[in-house]
């Protein structure tokens, strides 16, 4: 965000979070609860609404929109001293609030911007921004009127670098502003031992919050805990602070929350206010069910005697004709007059059948995210084949799909796996590529009992073919190609130890000149792109992005995302980043090649590896420019300075419109771009290509 764009915060209190609710009730001295909002008259605006069994939903599938829940009328925050009756005497009352939460997001650990819980001097925010402003901050009008300051308390599921956020999973105490005053990690501290326990607040489970301010004190508390746990003696944050210079004399209390691009829910199932004690308790069992994600589980009884009763239906009604039946299933394809035009490149089942000896476990090559691959040789030529069985729904764009697998089937390159054609049976897809004798490069580099440890020759050599391979697809064949799932259990070896770039089922063409067309979001974790989770858009330069991981991941011996002793997630770019900063960037090698590598082909690759896998794709190399680092003689080493890489790029790039404030000067060498966040800019090297 520019230094030049001032933004304002509507004073509120803020608790980011999300979850479902069913009504209670109050009274005129500004308690209530609500166990539920069936029959709550709350203020709504927005996208926010209550459903039926009395969750109160504040977001739904609509993006870049925001939602606002209010108590319905204003609450008296500010009372007066014993001694004085005069304004200026005037203290903040001391209150508590309670409420149950949830964040239900479609993608397991990444979710949308979150919802807050506020205090705010007017139910009206239409002036307020969606996105990662939350409903709440104002960019045009300044503070809201009233003279009240601002308050916020934020349980926070994005890292936004522009408010100085420590992680995109924390709590923190703001005041006039979203910087927090005090920010810890989302958890709590156990009664017993009074360890920190880590809760992830976008986990799709229920959790509570209280915040309670003491007037006397001068001191708010912010406790979190699942819901099965009762409240922890140790609060998360403790901050002094004396609410008398920021509170007005009435407050609305209520929710907000605001939707980006990330399919994400956020309800409330229950909300209880108090001043002058404790608020009161919510009984979670009469809490309203949060939505079901996922199919629904299956019964412990139908498990049993389903399956007993199926069978004896199945031997009853089908004994006399079963084998007549078998017979003549046992080859059946799904076939349609417009796949006549691919001649072939289409098999024949029950040639697949005999040649994988009818898909028998003993020729089960692997089992991915998208299928079982099998081994199999072709009875009439004898050619060694893998067989790859994959699920697919005939109503969803079948025939675009098996025209791009013909296409892709027309590529000829030494580094790529060969798609000779595919099948389809049922409600499956089989393709059939050429079998390569060494299975894929990821179980050389983690299975720790494989007695075959890759030395640095043959890795570089693989890395190699895996690059030339790639700038084939991306420029030098008639269409471009984007693979979509670079990875090392997607590169096979060959009976020579030759990498070959194979499982094409991801990926997508289109003409070179035009410009790549929105889809969804595929492939692996960690491999993924930042702007790619954003804009649903793939290029080459996603591709490139997963290549760069793929190079630490080969030279480093190490997953992109793994999990330390003390169970937190290791990034694996991060990881190398921190070595090279630390100017011990050999020490990133695989320790299991003893140190016998070349010192300078290592610090290539691995500084080639963290280019390529930089967050902004307009400083990631070409294919091409890729090659000649990798061809020696050509091209130096890229030449990284400590500030090329920061840890937070990776959230500036899920932030709404970041794109607008990359200024990038195209060079034909390295070139030094200025990327203008809040106040403050970051240097990057970027590459003219």
């Amino acid at each position: 965000m520019s230094a030049k764009f001032a933004v304002h915060f509507i004073p509120v209190l803020v608790v980011v979070a999300s979850a479902a609710a069913a009504a209670a009730g109050g009274n005129g001295d500004g308690q209530f609860t609500y166990q539920g909002f069936a029959t709550a008259n709350l203020t709504l605006d927005g996208l926010a609404a209550v459903t039926a069994n009395g969750l109160l939903a504040l977001t739904n599938a609509t993006y870049q929109a925001k939602a606002h829940a209010f108590h319905p009328a204003p609450l008296r925050f500010l009372g007066e001293t014993a001694a004085a009756a005069n304004a200026s005497a005037a203290v903040a009352r001391s209150f508590s609030t309670s409420f149950v939460f949830a964040i239900v997001s479609g993608y397991d650990g990444l979710s949308d911007h979150g919802l807050a819980f506020m205090v705010a001097p007017t139910a009206n925010l239409s002036t307020a921004n969606a996105g990662q402003y939350l409903g709440l901050l104002n960019a045009t009008s300044g503070a809201a009127s009233g003279g009240a300051s601002i308050l916020a308390v934020e349980l926070d599921t994005i890292m936004n670098p522009e408010f100085r956020d420590i992680s995109s999973n924390h709590v923190g105490v703001d005041v006039n502003s979203l910087v927090s005053m005090q920010a810890q990690p989302a958890g709590y501290y156990g009664d017993g031992d009074g360890a920190f326990r880590e809760l992830r607040l976008n986990s799709r489970k229920p959790m509570q919050v209280w915040v309670d301010y003491d007037d006397e004190a001068k001191q708010i508390n912010v406790t979190l805990s699942p819901v099965k746990v009762s409240k922890p003696k140790k609060p998360l944050i403790s901050q002094a602070i004396d609410l008398s210079t920021v509170m007005a004399e009435e407050m609305y209390v209520g929710f907000s929350s605001a939707t980006g691009v990330v399919f994400t829910h956020h309800y409330v199932l229950g909300w209880s206010f108090s001043f002058d004690g404790p608020a009161p308790p919510l009984d979670i069992s009469k809490l309203p069910v949060l939505p079901r994600v996922g199919p629904k589980p299956r019964s412990k009884v139908l498990d049993i005697v389903l399956p007993l009763a199926t069978a004896l239906l199945v031997a009853a009604a089908v004994a006399a004709v079963f084998f007549a039946v078998w017979r003549r299933r046992r080859f059946a394809e799904v076939r349609e007059d417009w796949e006549d035009e691919f001649g072939p490149h289409r098999f024949a089942y029950k040639d697949l059948f005999r040649a994988t000896d009818g898909f028998k476990e003993r020729n089960l090559l692997g089992v991915g995210g998208f299928g079982r691959v099998y081994r199999g040789v072709l009875p009439e030529s004898n050619l060694e084949i893998a067989v790859k069985r994959v699920s697919h729904d005939s109503r969803q764009g079948i025939r675009e799909f098996v025209a791009e697998v013909v296409s892709i089937g027309r590529l000829r390159h030494r580094n790529l796996v060969q798609l000779l054609g595919y099948c389809r049976r049922k409600d499956e897809l089989l393709l059939v590529y050429d079998y390569m004798a060494n299975g894929s490069l990821d179980k050389y580099l983690y299975e720790r009992n494989s007695t075959t440890t890759l030395h640095w020759a043959e890795r570089l050599w693989i890395i190699k073919g895996v690059a030339s391979g790639l700038l084939y697809l991306h420029e030098d064949w008639e269409q471009v190609v984007i693979h979509r799932d670079i990875k090392a259990s997607n590169v096979l070896l060959d009976s020579a130890m030759k990498g070959r770039l194979g499982d094409f089922g991801l990926a997508r063409l289109y003409d070179h000149g035009t410009d790549p067309q929105t889809t969804h979001v595929v492939g692996t974790m960690g491999y993924l792109a930042p702007e790619l989770v954003r804009t649903g858009k793939a290029t080459p330069l996603t591709d490139v992005f997963a290549f760069g991981v793929f190079l630490l991941e080969v030279t480093c011996g190490r997953r992109p995302i793994e999990t330390d002793n003390d169970n937190k997630r290791v990034v694996l770019v991060d990881w190398v980043l921190e070595h090279h900063r630390n100017g011990s960037i050999f020490g990133a090698a695989d320790p299991r090649l003893m140190g016998k590598f070349d010192a300078e082909e290592v610090s290539l690759i691995l500084k080639l590896g963290l280019m390529c896998s930089h967050p902004l794709p307009r400083a990631r190399p070409s294919m091409r420019k890729v090659m000649q680092y990798l061809e020696h003689g050509r091209q130096p080493a890229p030449d990284l300075s400590p500030s090329y890489v920061s840890y937070s790029m990776m959230a500036i790039m899920q932030s709404e419109g970041f794109d607008s404030y990359v200024m990038s000067e195209p060079q034909s060498t390295m070139g030094i771009n200025t990327v203008s966040v809040g106040a403050s800019s970051m240097t990057i090297l970027s590459e003219g290509r």
